[in-house]
């Protein structure tokens, strides 16, 4: 069984929502990854996303764009994020999924990619800016090495391709809580439970909310009607505002625990 689907097979037998959080592979290093993947899923994290950097990362705000930048700055490539993924499937079974852009895939090709995905230990793939139209290799490919393609639905998404999205992706689905790019923000929007009610009804897939969830207690909030709460930009901000590797590790190690307390009790 894929990682992904056993861990929500897991959160739903425990009653509550998953936590899904993101890191930027490589930012400030490839080490520094290699030690914060354990820490949070020590911490309570359910699914780890690993972002890959990226020059034109347009469906992100200031704070993941500046982590890629930091990322590419610092030499990083996409080969080394997969023997990254190698050491840590020597010490985590935590589900890994990659997060990034259609130019990351289409430089290596389709199959190529999603076969070293598999091969690596990746469990699932977000590309942000890949219709699944524009993508059947991909698609029939992660079907192949059960990969699975993890589909964006968005607050603008009209009904019928909320359903097509849907039959599309596997693994959860991935609600945009508002219209615009990544990045933390003082307060959700008032029809988000509408949103993913209407995403509910329409797929058996869990539905995880992301970008702009950045406090405990929006993620409590959000875990008291999705089946995941995705929390990123914050995180990789509290890691880059640590004074050292030590204590980067130490403030993103406590970010999720506070986060994964307020998820678990969200249903309480």
């Amino acid at each position: 069984m894929n990682r992904i689907d056993a861990a929500f097979e897991r959160t739903r037998a425990e009653g509550r929502a998953a936590l899904i959080v993101f890191v930027t592979a490589g930012d400030p290093d490839l080490e520094m990854t290699a030690e914060l993947v354990p820490e949070l899923a020590a911490a309570g994290a359910d699914v780890i996303e690993l972002g890959l950097p990226h020059s034109d990362a347009i469906g992100d705000g200031p704070t993941v764009q500046a982590a890629s930048l930091r990322a590419l700055k610092g030499g990083v490539t996409p080969a080394q994020i997969f023997d990254l993924v190698r050491r840590l499937r020597e010490v985590s079974e935590i589900p890994l999924v990659l997060m990034g852009y259609a130019n990351n895939i289409l430089a290596r090709g389709e199959e190529p990619f999603i076969e070293t995905c598999a091969d690596s230990g990746i469990d699932g793939l977000i590309a942000v800016d890949l219709p699944y139209e524009e993508a059947p290799v991909l698609a029939e490919t992660c079907a192949a090495k059960d990969v699975h393609p993890i589909l964006l639905i968005t607050p603008t998404s009209p009904p019928e391709r909320i359903v097509r999205v849907a039959q599309h992706s596997k693994g959860f689905l991935y609600c945009v809580s508002v219209t615009g790019v990544t990045g933390a923000r003082k307060q959700l929007p008032t029809d988000l439970r509408t949103l993913v009610g209407r995403i509910q009804r329409v797929s058996s897939l869990p539905v995880c909310v992301g970008f702009g969830v950045s406090t405990p207690e929006q993620a409590g909030q959000i875990a008291g009607f999705a089946d995941g709460v995705i929390v990123g930009s914050e995180l990789v901000q509290r890691v880059h505002a640590a004074g050292s590797r030590a204590e980067a590790i130490e403030a993103a190690g406590a970010f999720v625990r506070e986060l994964s307390q307020a998820v678990r009790s969200a249903r309480g």
